[in-house]
């Protein structure tokens, strides 16, 4: 891996959670940002996430660290962000099938009766749960708006609504800052964290991110109020309440979602579906993050994940350490380009 960039000159790339985070971050460490995207922030895949934040059951991978961190960098950020719209709700996962399952850390093994005091409207406990008190679940594009936000109030300069087409170099060959649809943007670092569209605006450069769009289906329902009380994990669905009369499900399917939600919950027959979303997340082709600057193009970073609501506090952070300080961040040894 060569080195981070340095630079009090940044140029972020996407104002996704990720790049809004960068941007955030790096502001808040006296560099001088400007962050650029196509739309509003948070307006693409972000709005599509499902946005379960979770350090529990950790255990393996190049990115293992960052996840078991996600809740503490999640506290950390409400703290320099009040109001930050994030609930702390726990997280209860069961089968149908299978004995008790083992506890990862942060997690404990509950009994059905557990589970009926944690989500009374359950028709059927199962006899086996996985309860992780510390998970929670965010409004994404509340907290990306939150960040740029933040990263504003830090001095950062924000284009929106501003489709970036290249990134420009010098006569070296050192990143020179990023060509738009309403002209040049200069910086000495070019940080790229704008999800699937990555590989498209490395390709001219020669450089090879290997990340591909991944749909996620996303269904928001209408129902009563207080039938989920934390984020239920099944075979069926990932679904969470965010707010009063309004679930959020991730699945396959929008019939069997509605099927599956009706017969787990007492009360739920009248729950409807009110839309679908498709997003496009950006998906590694080995499933962890791409993070850390390119030795071929000397200033430019890539920051590119799937679960990025989940790791953007984290991530935003690191990154903002590594290109405005010139730190090394162990826990991003993982994530670099240069694994593939």
């Amino acid at each position: 891996m060569s080195s981070p960039p340095v630079s009090r000159d940044v140029v972020v790339v996407g104002a996704g959670i990720v790049g809004a985070s960068v941007a955030y971050h790096a502001a808040r460490a006296g560099a001088a940002v400007t962050l650029v995207d196509s739309g509003l922030p948070g307006a693409g895949v972000t709005a599509d996430s499902f946005a379960w934040i979770g350090a529990s059951g950790v255990r393996t991978g190049p990115a293992a660290g960052l996840r078991a961190s996600a809740t503490e960098e999640y506290h950390r950020l409400g703290a320099e962000l009040p109001g930050l719209p994030v609930t702390w709700s726990g997280s209860l996962s069961w089968r149908r099938e299978g004995g008790a399952p083992d506890a990862g850390p942060g997690q404990t093994i509950v009994d059905a009766a557990a589970v009926a005091a944690l989500e009374p409207t359950v028709r059927q406990p199962p006899e086996w749960a996985v309860w992780a008190p510390g998970d929670g679940g965010v409004d994404s594009v509340g907290v990306t708006e939150r960040l740029v936000a933040g990263a504003r109030a830090h001095g950062a300069r924000v284009q929106l609504d501003t489709p970036v087409t290249s990134v420009r170099r010098d006569a070296a060959g050192q990143v020179a800052g990023v060509e738009t649809a309403a002209g040049p943007l200069s910086g000495a670092t070019v940080v790229l964290a704008a999800g699937v569209a990555t590989a498209a605006l490395s390709v001219p450069l020669g450089v090879r991110v290997p990340v591909e769009p991944s749909p996620s289906p996303l269904f928001r329902l209408r129902a009563p109020a207080g039938l989920v009380r934390t984020v239920v994990n099944t075979e069926d669905f990932d679904l969470r309440q965010v707010a009063a009369d309004r679930l959020i499900a991730a699945a396959d399917s929008a019939e069997r979602t509605l099927a599956a939600v009706r017969s787990t919950f007492r009360g739920a027959e009248g729950v409807e579906l009110l839309s679908t979303r498709v997003g496009e997340r950006p998906m590694p082709v080995d499933g962890e993050p791409i993070v850390g600057p390119v030795a071929e193009v000397p200033g430019l970073y890539v920051a590119v994940m799937h679960a990025a609501v989940t790791l953007a506090a984290a991530v935003g952070r690191l990154v903002a350490r590594e290109v405005v300080d010139g730190s090394v961040e162990p826990a991003l040894s993982g994530c670099r380009l240069d694994r593939f």
